[in-house]
Formats: structure tokens, C-alpha cells, sequence
């Protein structure tokens, strides 16, 4: 049990001050009860609600975003935009972070989070969570480099790649690349040892998650609660 006004600072859309204001005002239910008093103490996984509109309580929150090209992967960047700029400010304030990276000019499905554990299990080696990625090449992809994929490449730079899954496309110079891995500029860097350079990559998976086809680039939205049990299952 915790204070009600904390509770309410925790989700990051309100300071404490704010917070304890909105509850004086009558304008906070708890399990459909209005709330008198900012020191009233409450389960973080009660039923809120401010002015109506449903709010969790939970300090945890995990964010799909369809990532766009041209935004860094990270919390914060000197010199370019980050995906965090897409993001409302009271998002901005709960700690979230890219569960993973992806490059600059690379699209597709981004996980944000603050559950440092959670972002731990998904990207730590010896799980080999599976990541899929829609590629274009210039170039056309044959039966060869689908075997190269899958027989585990070393690279010229000494770079030693698990064995990968490489699915070739109706259109011609496009395919899915299936990682268990994420090295930097992998599938950039083993295209390239192809001769078949990436002119756009895209990410369509990570584990159970896939990129919701709904979302337009730049856009988020919450994990339901059964994509959340299939990502805590990993």
C-alpha cells in the first residue's frame, strides 16, 4: 500500500504537487470511490481514475513504438533526435529506455520500457531471442546466401555470426532475416560480405512481440496484457 499522491507522481503525467491538488478537488476515484486526501494509502493495482479517464498505477509501463527512420535508439543524444521525443512529456518522466537498438536510418518495432529486468532477459545473449527483420538489398538474394545464413558466418573483420535464418521474397531482392543475435550493423555487416549491400531494414519481430500493423510510423501505443505474459514468458 502507498500514498495515494505518490501513486499518482509514479505514472510520471503529474508532480506530487499536482497530484495532491487533483485529489482535493475531488477529481480522483480509487475502485470507483472518490479520494479525499493525498495521504490516503491505496494498492498500486487498484482501479484509478482521474476525471473519469481510466489511469494505472503501476510504476512499470512498456511502450510499442513503430520506429521511424532518422531517430537514434537511445534515452538522449548531444547532436540527433531520439525516439523519446516522440513520446508525450509525462512519458518522458517514468524512465523509459529502447529494450535494444535500433539504427539510425533502420525502422520498424521498438520496445520502450522501464522494467530493467524485463529489457535484461529480452537482449541477454544466452537466450537468443529471435528477431525478424523485413530487408531489401541492392541486389538480387539467392539459394547461396540463404545457406550462408544458416550455416553461421565469420566475417572478414573477425565477427562470428550464430547461424541466422534467411527467407527470400517474391520481390526480387527482399527477404526475412531471423536473428538469435543483435551485433552491431549485423545484417548490414553480413549482407555487405554478400555483395548484396541493405538499402532498408526493418524490424517485424522480438520474441512474441510483432509489430502491429496498425501502428503508422512515429506511432505508440501500451503492450496488451497478453502480449506483456508473452514477453514475461521468455
Amino acid at each position: 500500500m502507498e500514498r495515494l499522491d505518490k501513486i499518482l507522481a509514479n505514472t510520471g503525467r503529474w508532480s506530487r504537487k499536482e497530484a495532491r491538488a487533483l485529489i482535493r478537488a475531488g477529481r480522483v476515484t480509487v475502485d470507483g470511490t472518490t479520494a479525499s486526501a493525498p495521504e490516503e494509502k491505496a494498492d498500486p493495482a487498484a482501479r484509478f481514475a482521474v476525471d473519469g479517464e481510466p489511469i494505472s498505477g503501476e510504476k512499470l509501463v512498456y511502450l510499442m513504438l513503430h520506429k521511424p527512420a532518422g531517430l537514434v535508439s537511445a534515452t538522449e543524444d548531444p547532436r540527433q533526435p531520439t525516439v523519446l521525443t516522440l513520446l508525450p512529456e509525462h512519458l518522458r518522466r517514468v524512465g523509459l529506455f529502447p529494450a535494444g537498438r535500433l539504427d539510425r536510418d533502420t525502422e520498424g518495432l521498438l520496445l520502450l520500457t522501464n522494467d530493467g529486468p524485463l529489457a535484461h532477459r529480452l537482449l541477454a545473449p544466452r537466450r537468443h531471442v529471435d528477431k525478424t527483420y523485413f530487408v531489401r538489398v541492392d541486389g538480387v538474394l539467392d539459394a547461396s546466401d540463404a545457406a550462408a545464413f544458416a550455416g553461421g558466418m565469420t566475417l572478414a573483420d573477425g565477427l562470428v555470426c550464430l547461424p541466422a535464418g534467411l527467407e527470400i521474397l517474391e520481390e526480387p531482392g527482399t527477404g526475412l532475416v531471423t536473428l538469435q543475435e543483435g551485433k552491431y550493423h549485423q545484417i548490414k555487416r553480413m549482407l555487405a560480405a554478400r555483395g548484396k549491400p541493405v538499402v532498408y531494414l526493418k524490424r517485424l519481430t522480438m520474441g512474441p512481440l510483432s509489430l502491429d500493423p496498425a501502428l503508422e510510423k512515429g506511432a505508440w501505443r501500451p503492450l496488451t496484457a497478453e502480449e506483456l505474459s508473452a514477453l514475461r514468458s521468455v
